[in-house]
């Protein structure tokens, strides 16, 4: 489809649209235009989002006849690879479907975030990396009370997380809070819909290739696994790891326990009891159909360093992960000169997050420098060049 090059066309349909304070329905039309435009924050210039703009008012009216009347469904995927950190299958729904994705979310994502953990973070407003990396740094001086006694750390990571996850269990999970039956039924339907059986493929054969098979969605029964790259998919994971959580705190009592995504992290000063509490966790993971991955189960003593969320965390300090600093200098140094402000300012950024990272931050400048770039004077950013 070619692409509509305009960001700012509207058109106006003869179909009358549904009155924003009308409140009969499971939701106002207010609500749907609103998720239209938390769907299109960061995806307006798509081609998708572009052609859904230009009949924008038809469109979001249809959509909304659609889901009232009982005849939506999704529509066509779009899977690609993406290559950095590493070779992963993305499957991206179409516009229109990901607007109902935020729908769903907007209405139910409060009542499961009034019940999460603070300890659980990613896909949660205000709880990112940083926010990971900065909760797990003041649990490890809390138990170490500042780095007085030695503490060891167990650090896990769940195998193939995404396209593992058990939709059954998960469809219990989501049915015990959301009680509104035509809620319940739009989130099973975003939940069991399976894209394999309506996509298209944006990435060349020899880089789906790239991917381990056990780690592809194509390659998983139809009850297991989420797509990666949806919003609804992001929130689920949540939900389902939410037994986790509740498990650590609540059956294991584990008063130090961070996790993001299926990363997790538990400290304590006995070694024996971070290995009993493995083996519990292991125990009720068989529970939710998830296993571990062995070969990043790690059982060490905080002060070599915590390797977390890309951060490093270490007696006094919070460092970047040494491969993401490796990456930054290698891609800013090939970075288009057209593209390099934008690249370099970004890894300035994610640098900067870091509690001592003014030796990361100086080698990026000086890649900048060589590159004719001017860079203001504490390394926090560069300028466009004239």
């Amino acid at each position: 489809m070619m692409a509509i090059r305009t960001t700012t066309t509207r058109t106006t349909s003869s179909a009358s649209a549904p009155s924003a304070d009308s409140t009969v329905g499971p939701y106002q039309f207010q609500d749907l235009v609103q998720a239209y435009y938390d769907c299109r924050r960061s995806k307006r210039n798509s081609d998708s989002a572009m052609a859904f703009e230009v009949s924008l008012e038809q469109n979001l009216i249809q959509l909304h006849h659609d889901l009232m009347s009982g005849n939506y469904r999704p529509g066509r995927s779009i899977c690609f690879v993406v290559t950095r950190p590493k070779a992963r299958e993305v499957w991206a729904a179409a516009f229109r479907d990901r607007v109902v994705h935020h729908l769903l979310y907007n209405h139910v994502a409060p009542r499961f975030y009034a019940s999460f953990i603070a300890d659980s973070c990613a896909c949660i407003p205000g709880r990112g990396t940083l926010y990971a990396a900065k909760r797990l740094g003041s649990k490890i001086r809390s138990a170490t009370e500042n780095w007085s006694k030695p503490v060891f750390y167990l650090k896990c990571d769940l195998a193939n997380f995404f396209v593992a996850i058990d939709k059954q269990v998960l469809r219990r999970q989501l049915a015990a809070r959301i009680t509104e039956p035509w809620w319940l039924e739009l989130a099973e339907q975003i939940l069991m819909h399976d894209p394999r059986e309506n996509f298209e493929t944006r990435s060349p054969r020899h880089l789906f290739g790239q991917v381990p098979q056990h780690k592809r969605l194509t390659a998983q029964p139809a009850r297991l696994g989420l797509p990666i790259g949806n919003l609804s998919s992001q929130f689920f994971a949540n939900v389902y790891l939410d037994a986790l959580d509740q498990f650590a705190k609540h059956q294991l009592r584990a008063k130090h326990y961070v996790r993001y995504v299926d990363d997790f992290v538990l400290l304590h000063e006995s070694p024996q009891q971070l290995n009993a509490w493995l083996a519990q966790i292991e125990a009720f993971l068989g529970t939710l159909g998830a296993r571990l991955n062995p070969t990043k189960t790690i059982l060490q003593p905080v002060d070599r360093g915590v390797d977390f969320v890309g951060h490093v965390i270490k007696p006094w300090r919070r460092t970047t992960r040494k491969r993401s600093v490796a990456q930054a200098l290698k891609r800013t140094a090939a970075a288009p000169a057209e593209d390099l402000r934008e690249t370099a300012n970004s890894y300035f950024g994610l640098l900067s997050q870091a509690s001592h990272s003014q030796k990361d931050r100086a080698a990026l400048a000086n890649v900048l420098l060589k590159r004719g770039r001017t860079v203001n004077g504490v390394f926090t950013k560069t300028f466009q060049k004239r």
